[in-house]
C-alpha cells in the first residue's frame, strides 16, 4: 500500500556508513514494463470482494478494528491459504520464469482453493498478483520478462477466502544473486522481524516504524517511508497505516489492542528513498536505479503479544 507522508524526521541522517558501497550494477534494471496479458478469469462459483462487481472499493472501518473471534477465524484461514500459495509459487521461481507464469501459478492455486486473488481488478489493477524485481519497489505487474540470473524478485500474494483477505509476501533470490543483494534481503527480511517484535497490546503503532528503521538504517540501508502496512480483514485495506519509519501523528500514537490485525511489509533500499510512479499507474520503482526488497506478514495482537497469521504452516504442496 502506497500512501504520502506530508512530513518525514530527517532519516537521511541516520544512514550507516557501513552501508555496502556499489561500484557497478550486477543486475538488471527495468526501465519499462514487458508484455502484459489479459486478466485471467475467475469461475462463477469463487466468491468475489465487492469491488469487482461494482468496481468501487467498500469504505472501510473509521478505526482500528477489534476483532471477533469469528473475524479472527476468518483472517487466519485466509492468510493461511495466502501463505501456502505463495510457499507453493515459491518452487517456480527460477532463471527463465516470466512473472507472468507467477501470476498463471497464483491464479489458479487460489481459484482450486475456492479463493479469488485480492489484486484482480482491486481500483484497475490487471493482474492476480505484484511481482517486483531487482529496482522495483512494490506493485510490479506481471509481464513476459523472464527471470534472469542474479534477479530478486518480490512476490506479493492476497487472497479473498470465505469473505476475508489475507495478505503475505517475500522477496526471491533468482540464480547467484550477489554478496551486496543477499544482504539486502537478510536486513529485510530481518526489518520485518523487528516490527513484528515490538507488537503487544499497550505498544503505540509507531513503535513499529521506529524499530524497523533504526534496525534497517544501522544496516545501512533505508525504508522508503511511503509504502505502509493497513488493517485488514473483511476489508483489503483499512486502518491502522503502519508506517515503517520514525512518524508520529494522532492515527499512529493509538495503542494496539487485542484482536486488531494489520500487515507489516517495510521496503528497504540499497540507495535513496526517492522513487518515481511509471505511466501504469502502479509500478514503483527506484529512482536511483538501486535494488529494494519487501517482505510482509500479516499480524494480530493477542492479550499477551502478538501471531503471525501468514507463517509458514504447509510440509508440502499437495492439495490442502
Amino acid at each position: 500500500m502506497r500512501l504520502k507522508v506530508c512530513h518525514l524526521l530527517g532519516t537521511s541522517l541516520l544512514r550507516s556508513s557501513s552501508r555496502i558501497q556499489l561500484s557497478t550494477v550486477s543486475y538488471s534494471v527495468l526501465n519499462k514494463p514487458g508484455v502484459i496479458g489479459p486478466p485471467r478469469t475467475v469461475p462463477d462459483h469463487i466468491k468475489k470482494p465487492p469491488y469487482v462487481a461494482t468496481g468501487v472499493v467498500p469504505a472501510s472501518p473509521l478505526e482500528p478494528e477489534i476483532k471477533r473471534d469469528v473475524d479472527i477465524q476468518g483472517t487466519w484461514n485466509a492468510c493461511k491459504l495466502a501463505r501456502y500459495v505463495l510457499d507453493r509459487v515459491s518452487k517456480s521461481i527460477k532463471v527463465g520464469t516470466t512473472t507472468d507464469q507467477i501470476d498463471k501459478i497464483v491464479h489458479e492455486t487460489c481459484i482450486a482453493n475456492n479463493a479469488y486473488p485480492s489484486p484482480l481488478m482491486y481500483k484497475g489493477y490487471p493482474k492476480s498478483v505484484c511481482t517486483s524485481v531487482n529496482n522495483v519497489h512494490c506493485h510490479g505487474i506481471p509481464d513476459d520478462r523472464p527471470l534472469e540470473d542474479g534477479d530478486i524478485v518480490n512476490v506479493d500474494v492476497s487472497v479473498f477466502f470465505h469473505g476475508y483477505h489475507g495478505d503475505v509476501s517475500e522477496t526471491f533470490m533468482v540464480g547467484d544473486v550477489d554478496e551486496a543483494g543477499r544482504k539486502l534481503l537478510e536486513v529485510g527480511r530481518q526489518s520485518l522481524m523487528e516490527g513484528i517484535k515490538v507488537c503487544k497490546p499497550g505498544t503505540r503503532f509507531c513503535d513499529i516504524g521506529n524499530a524497523v528503521s533504526e534496525y534497517a538504517y544501522s544496516e545501512g540501508f533505508v525504508v522508503v517511508p511511503e509504502i505502509t502496512g493497513h488493517g485488514i480483514g473483511s476489508y483489503f485495506h483499512g486502518p491502522p497505516t503502519i508506517f515503517h519509519i520514525p512518524y508520529e501523528i494522532d492515527e499512529t500514537k493509538l495503542y494496539m489492542q487485542p484482536g486488531m490485525t494489520f500487515t507489516i511489509e517495510p521496503v528497504i533500499c540499497e540507495g535513496t528513498e526517492e522513487y518515481k510512479t511509471w505511466s501504469d499507474g502502479w509500478t514503483i520503482v527506484s529512482k536511483d536505479n538501486s535494488r529494494s526488497c519487501q517482505f510482509e506478514h500479516t499480524v494480530l495482537i493477542t492479550q499477551t503479544g502478538a501471531e503471525i497469521l501468514s507463517k509458514w504452516y504447509y510440509r508440502d504442496y499437495g492439495d490442502m
